[in-house]
């Protein structure tokens, strides 16, 4: 049972790593991105409020932002496959449901700006620092809830075994990019931007 969890958590990561991550700025976005998701779990302890600021304005901005300007979106060639056809057999997160994603945190703190309490939930705010502690919560909250949601989902059109592994794939990610792509920026800064170990590393797979 747990041999079979680990293989599947190895082919999940390695489908994510060589189907969306060619790019040297996507994978060094990535490392940034891991980093200081690595602080925003320490702060959940300490802070939730300032780990939610930081998970969502520093750790998911630059960690999208490769996927969505920087990886190439052609047919790819290295897995002899076309976009569509990886966003189709995507078992987390496409880019379409990304979108969907990102719209419901930056339209969140909206609903906070009209109706201070929430709908009753919360105390109303009354300055600028209290409005940004109430929208971190809003936006832990969206965070754990994307998670949950798209795991439950998975249960349902996949499996349960599938949905528990997506999941701890991605709250183990940071840790898993780190060591994927510490080099990536090393990389980048003497031109290169396509990944040319992706290639082997698949014929080899």
């Amino acid at each position: 049972m747990i041999k079979n969890f680990l293989q599947e958590l190895r082919t999940q990561r390695w489908d994510d790593h060589r189907f969306y991550h060619h790019s040297r700025i996507n994978q060094s976005l990535h490392f940034v991105s891991a980093l200081s998701f690595v602080f925003a779990y320490v702060m959940l302890f300490f802070d939730p409020v300032v780990s939610a600021l930081v998970g969502w304005l520093v750790s998911m901005t630059s960690r999208q932002a490769g996927h969505f300007f920087f990886e190439p979106k052609g047919y790819d060639h290295v897995n002899q496959a076309t976009h569509e056809h990886k966003e189709d057999i995507k078992v987390g997160y496409n880019l379409q449901r990304k979108v969907v994603l990102m719209a419901i945190w930056a339209l969140s703190p909206m609903v906070l700006y009209f109706d201070p309490t929430l709908f009753g939930l919360v105390k109303p705010w009354v300055t600028m620092t209290d409005f940004a502690r109430q929208v971190a919560k809003i936006w832990l909250v969206v965070g754990i809830g994307g998670l949950l949601f798209r795991t439950i989902h998975l249960f349902f059109i996949r499996d349960i075994e599938t949905g528990l592994v997506w999941m701890t794939k991605i709250i183990t990610d940071p840790f898993n990019d780190l060591k994927l792509y510490h080099k990536a920026p090393l990389f980048l800064m003497k031109g290169e931007l396509i990944d040319p170990g992706l290639e082997k590393h698949v014929k080899h797979a």
